[in-house]
């Protein structure tokens, strides 16, 4: 091979190292050759919860307020193994699970989807099968979501907006409210004792299940070794069952539960509580169990808007905008700045403004909050650190905090995603590129006119920046003629100015190369050598090491010589290979020789 080589090489010909001497790797000749080259907290059981950039909306749990928050989903592991269109179909979404590794997300088509681990069959998908691809629910299909919670199994319940409650997932002590210990492989509808009634709201403790209906009644069901279901008694309970006592004729409008606890505000702002309080979680001033509701006395002249139970603790947010926390705190949940529990509530962020959300969900030992201005607080539990007191972070969101800081990272609440009505700023200069009728410049390029922004191009690029002064020619134009660039480098180029992002063949990123080195764009450099790399074949690996070497790419240059040299007996039986000049050729035979590519 190397002698069929070296009789394209130019007249006169020496043979390699005779009368010349030989370049070697790192010093060849100019013609660019030239580089060298426990949980401590006493409870029952554990896990489960409560409750590209997206505009998120969430019914305060009073369904007094919405609150509205940037979230970007893709902080959740999970779901950066969904498509971006795929996200962009979101329109609600839960992350679940006792390592986060479960998801169900709704689509604005009204589809239902899961993907994840499936522990007990809570996918819903009728197997036992983990998937890491998006499983359609298609009983669920066309349903339009209220409410969503989950449990340590976990087990999983839904409403639906004509007030219908579904159930699945695990089914060990009844749960998911059907009367069986039966494991629920698929959503079923959830009717004992809710004929007529139409459900709001759900919320599961660890092995247990509450529910709102809209006349303001409480049912629950499951696991009640600690009196967590209300009934006066700790057995089990398999069906839906009235939660009364001193609930009765009282019109309770939101629910939450921790571990193996419950708690209920009414529509006056009184709170109550029942279950395992082991902790002090139920803020009853003791530490003995409940089997019925006991109102809390010591919030006694506030008007609760918000509950939030975590794992062992109990958060609370009062009309005036003020926080009370008490139950557990081994890792600082309670804010209070020390770990010691807290059998009533206590007033906390006392010297913050205006609260008008808290965040906690039973899986975890994470607190958050929201403020007037929008500043969000975390504390407790966070990534395993214990923060007693709350902790300023740049978030915008409670969600994130969960995303970033809990563990598990679940969601504490169901997301409702809205993409319609709100783009970023980077969405709305991309809508923009190329729109005559906003822009103030046209650039024309192979006789076709590329409509942009002035002011856009001087703030992202150097280049225009300069052009765009008084003494420039360019600055009084309404029409800039490109000649030295092809339409579709050059419109790839402005473009990027706009996204951030290129779209081109690897054949049309070299002219594209070339432009980012005159212009000294070197991020747009490097996507294009990134490209380059992506796009390499057998037939123009030598185009891209010719380009490579002209555009002073040292990376790519690299990369390009040696796949040319792993693959040299195809490369050297291509035309673009026989095409080159022949200084070229006897600079890459050199360093390829050195290389030891043509030894037998």
């Amino acid at each position: 091979m190397l002698a069929s080589l070296l009789r394209r090489l130019p007249q006169p010909i020496h043979e390699v190292g005779a009368t010349h001497k030989q370049p070697v790797i790192g010093q060849l000749s100019s013609h660019s050759w030239s580089r060298s080259n426990s949980d401590q907290e006493t409870s029952e059981l554990s896990l489960g919860t409560h409750s590209r950039y997206l505009l998120v909306s969430k019914p305060h749990p009073l369904r007094l307020q919405r609150s509205v928050a940037m979230v970007d989903v893709s902080k959740w592991p999970l779901f950066t193994l969904l498509s971006a269109q795929e996200l962009a179909s979101i329109r609600q979404a839960c992350i679940f699970g006792a390592s986060a590794n479960e998801a169900i997300y709704i689509t604005h088509d009204g589809e239902v989807y899961v993907l994840g681990l499936n522990c007990s069959n809570c996918l819903g998908t009728g197997d036992s099968q983990s998937t890491i691809v998006p499983k359609k629910l298609d009983s669920l299909t066309g349903k339009k979501l209220v409410s969503l919670s989950y449990g340590s199994g976990p087990h999983v319940l839904l409403v639906t907006e004509e007030g219908e409650l579904y159930a699945w997932g695990h089914n060990g002590y009844s749960q998911l409210g059907n009367g069986t210990t039966n494991q629920g492989v698929s959503p079923i509808l959830v009717t004992t004792n809710l004929q007529n009634k139409k459900v709001t709201e759900v919320a599961c403790g660890s092995h247990h299940s509450l529910a709102l209906t809209h006349e303001g009644e409480v049912f629950a069901w499951g696991y009640n070794n600690c009196g967590q279901v209300g009934s006066g008694s700790t057995a089990n309970q398999p069906t839906p069952r009235k939660v009364s006592n001193c609930l009765q004729n009282k019109v309770m409008v939101s629910i939450a539960c921790g571990q193996t606890s419950s708690m209920a505000v009414a529509d006056n702002g009184e709170v109550y509580g029942w279950g395992y309080n082991g902790n002090g979680q139920l803020g009853l001033g003791n530490n003995g169990n409940q089997l019925t509701p006991c109102r809390l006395i010591a919030l006694q002249g506030l008007c609760v808007l918000q509950i939030a139970s975590g794992y062992a603790h109990s958060l609370a947010l009062t009309d005036e905008g003020l926080l009370y926390a008490w139950g557990a705190n081994t890792y600082g949940q309670l804010g209070t700045g020390n770990k010691s529990n807290q059998l009533s509530p206590v007033q906390v962020m006392t010297e913050k403004e205006r609260i008008v959300e808290i965040a906690a969900c039973h899986s975890t030992h994470t607190s958050a909050a929201k403020t007037q201005s929008g500043q969000v607080y975390m504390w407790g539990q966070c990534r395993g650190q214990p923060i007693v007191l709350p902790h300023l972070t740049h978030f915008s969101s409670t969600d994130d905090v969960f995303a970033c800081f809990a563990t598990p990272s679940v969601m504490w609440r169901l997301l409702s995603m809205e993409h319609d009505d709100f783009l970023t700023v980077a969405q709305s200069l991309k809508k923009e590129f190329d729109n005559p009728e906003t822009s103030d410049l046209k650039f024309s390029v192979d006789g076709k006119y590329i409509h942009v922004h002035k002011a856009v191009l001087k703030i992202r690029c150097e280049h225009f920046r300069s052009m765009f002064q008084s003494h420039w020619n360019e600055d009084m134009k309404e029409v800039i003629e490109i000649d030295q660039f092809s339409y579709p480098v050059y419109r790839s180029f402005l473009e990027f100015l706009y996204t951030d992002s290129v779209d081109l063949p690897p054949e049309d990123a070299i002219g594209l190369l070339d432009l980012a080195t005159s212009y000294c764009e070197n991020r747009l450099k490097k996507l294009c050598q990134h490209i380059i790399k992506r796009g390499i074949t057998v037939e123009n690996a030598f185009s891209l090491l010719s380009a490579a070497i002209r555009y002073d790419a040292e990376d790519l240059e690299e990369f390009c010589f040696k796949f040319c040299v792993n693959h040299l007996t195809e490369v050297t039986q291509t035309a673009a290979f026989w095409q080159i000049d022949g200084n070229m050729l006897k600079e890459f035979i050199c360093r390829a020789s050195h290389c030891g590519a043509f030894k037998n």
